[in-house]
């Protein structure tokens, strides 16, 4: 891999993204064959950190790939407040046991890894190599890539009309994170929330909820996302224009 990575980081981010597709899409197809949700996912999940996070130390790249402490203050980043928010939607109408205690314990090891997975794939890997033409363009792909990187879940039996709206607040998410990663340097805060995120589903209680929640839920993820992004980049900009 590292010859791969110093040929093109580029395409070293392109196969991460197609061994981690092809690998989550097949252990979750043997999981649900087995009758036991993840009992295959969070074992490949848990190889597929180790194997990421071995390989990023023992290259010296940690810091490159925002495995280290966020640059910046808490305060001027509203303590980090609304990503609370974006975790917590899971929990709006309840809580629930959505799987056994077993099931529960091996979806939440898989949606953990999961969070780390992703931000480095899509916010590590591919973001920085795009970074080397062009910034802003980076930031778009990234971003876009990230959300339509879930139409995976259509082959794991997903709705159609689910997906779409998981893909357009995906999008919405991957541009704050792609930000708070961009601005503050770590990933560790994108990594947390977005684990959160997938861990808490397992507790959710869809049932609970009015119709028009999945519609309300998007719209308020994407709302909420963009807001504290645009937030960060004019902080982050007034704060450049005074050191100047």
């Amino acid at each position: 891999m590292r010859k791969i990575y110093e040929k093109s980081e580029l395409c070293f981010a392109l196969i991460w993204i197609g061994i981690y597709v092809v690998l989550m899409s097949a252990a979750d197809s043997v999981s649900e064959t087995l009758g036991v949700a993840k009992i295959v996912t969070a074992p490949v999940c848990v190889g597929l950190v180790l194997a990421m996070y071995l390989w990023i130390r023992g290259n010296g790249l940690k810091e490159k790939y925002g495995l280290c402490p966020f640059q910046g203050s808490a305060k001027q980043y509203l303590f980090f407040i609304p990503l609370v928010l974006l975790a917590s939607t899971n929990l709006w109408w309840g809580v629930r046991m959505n799987y056994t205690p077993a099931e529960t314990a091996l979806y939440a090891v898989s949606m953990l890894c999961v969070g780390f997975l992703e931000e480095v794939i899509f916010r590590g890997f591919l973001f920085k190599a795009l970074c080397r033409t062009n910034v802003k363009q980076a930031v778009v792909i990234s971003s876009v890539t990230f959300g339509i990187g879930h139409i995976v879940n259509l082959l794991n039996g997903r709705d159609i009309p689910e997906t779409v709206m998981q893909i357009c607040y995906a999008v919405a998410i991957g541009f704050l994170f792609t930000i708070l990663f961009l601005k503050g340097k770590s990933l560790w805060p994108c990594i947390l929330t977005h684990s959160a995120i997938n861990s808490l589903s397992a507790f959710a209680n869809d049932g609970g909820a009015p119709e028009w929640h999945g519609i309300a839920g998007s719209a308020f993820l994407c709302l909420v996302s963009l807001a504290y992004a645009v937030y960060i980049l004019r902080v982050t900009k007034k704060e450049q224009v005074t050191h100047e």
